[in-house]
This record gives structure tokens, sequence and C-alpha cells, in this order.
């Protein structure tokens, strides 16, 4: 299976501690690496990133773990780093044929969820969100959340940062298909940003974004110095609790 991670922002709100969040350490570790890990424990054997800010510095991070780890990795770099996630996500699907793990830098996600995810393929979807039905924790940043509204079935109504009501929050995994970076591109066209939740909705308009539940397996957004001080704290030196067990539906 393929991954893809998105590693070309800016970094604003971990900027202070950090000067290049992909490289920021937890507990001795960059979250880049983590992500590289944990999508090869999911199963993924070849992982596509996208570089932008401080793309050097990432990409010679690359260079160095391609020794270390049991997984092949390439690199596409977006000069309009500053534009939407959504351009990353075209960026780095141009070069994926078929379905792929999609996840954020800052994201720790337990491999229970990105197995599970992996397996959540069906011609009845798109892409499939990891979601988590827990909105209240002390994990979760409610001021830069990212919320979903599923239906009744599972599948997603509205996704944002800003919808009236939800049900859900978005963890920042995705199985994806080459639908997705068409929908970004579809709402480019009529006008939207082009942000990665931007093409979500243009699919979940058309009920082509489904949902996985996590249940209660462990993950989290590393975006400020008090979500990285979280992280060091909830993880120690093994990284024991990325290998949590946890049980999981699907939509």
């Amino acid at each position: 299976m393929d991954g893809l991670i998105l590693a070309a922002g800016f970094g604003s709100r971990l900027r202070d501690k950090f000067a290049c969040k992909p490289l920021a350490l937890v507990n001795g570790v960059s979250l880049f690496e983590i992500s590289l890990r944990q999508l090869a424990s999911a199963g993924v054997n070849r992982a596509v990133v996208v570089t932008g800010y401080q793309a050097a510095a990432v990409e010679a991070a690359v260079a160095d773990l391609r020794a270390k780890l049991d997984i092949e990795i390439l690199t596409i770099r977006v000069d309009d780093w500053e534009k939407p996630n959504g351009y990353s996500v075209m960026a780095g699907a141009s070069v994926l044929p078929g379905e792929y793990l999609l996840v954020m830098c800052d994201h720790l996600l337990s491999t229970p969820i990105l197995k599970g995810l992996s397996q959540a393929s069906s011609e009845t979807r798109d892409v499939t969100l990891a979601i988590d039905r827990q909105t209240v924790s002390p994990l979760i940043d409610p001021d830069d959340a990212t919320w979903v509204e599923m239906r009744s079935d599972g599948f997603i109504a509205f996704i944002g940062k800003e919808i009236p009501r939800y049900n859900a929050v978005d963890c920042g995994a995705f199985l994806a298909g080459p639908g997705l970076a068409k929908a970004i591109e579809e709402a480019i066209c009529q006008g939207k940003p082009g942000s990665l939740s931007d093409g979500m909705q243009w699919l979940a308009d058309r009920g082509r974004a489904a949902t996985f539940d996590i249940g209660h397996a462990w993950w989290m957004d590393v975006d400020d110095p008090k979500a990285h001080a979280q992280a060091e704290s909830e993880l120690d030196g093994s990284f024991a609790l990325l290998d949590q067990g946890c049980e999981v539906a699907t939509a």
C-alpha cells in the first residue's frame, strides 16, 4: 500500500519551539519519523512526502531515514507551500495511481487506526476519514479542530472548522483514491480556496465521503507547545501507546 504525508506547511503555532514542524522532536523522535514508522506498521511500503517550507531540511531527513526504515520514501516539493493543504494533496496524489493512506505530519496516530483505515476500501466512497466520536478531550484543541457532522449511515454531511453542528472530530487520517484530488480541483474551480476540507465537502455533497470510527484508539494533533508537552507526557520512550489495540467500525 502507498502512503502520503503532508509536510509542507509553516507550522506557525509551534514555530517558537521548533523551526520546522515536521522535524519537531517528541521524546527524541521527529514527528516526521513517527509518521513514517506508523505508516510502515500499518502495511505501507511506499510513502510520498510533500515538502514546502524548509523543504531542504525535511528532504535531508528523508535521506537519513531511507537507511533506517524498511519503506520506500519519495519526495515532492511544492513551491507555493503557503496555499491551502489541498494543493499538497494534489501534488502528492499525482504520482499515486491507486488508493493511499493520507496523514498529516503533525498528527500522532496509533497503529490500529491506520491498519483499520487501510482495510476500509469500498466502491461506495472515494475517501474514508478516521473520526473520533469523543469530541471533548484534553487531547483535542477545540479552537483548531476540524469537525464532522455525520449522517445516520456514517457518511459525512458537513466538515470544517466552523460548522454549526457536529458529532465527531477529524483525526487527520484518510484512505483516499484518485477521487479526492479530483474533488479538490473541482472545489477550486467553483471558487473555494483549495483546502483538503474543501475537497472533502465536495465529495460529501455527493455522498462519496465515508467515516471510520476509531473507537477508543489513541491519537492527537501536535500543533502548539501545549500539545507538544502533552504528547511527550502521554508517550514514553518506547512509544508503546501507539501500538495499543482498539475496537473500530467503518461506515
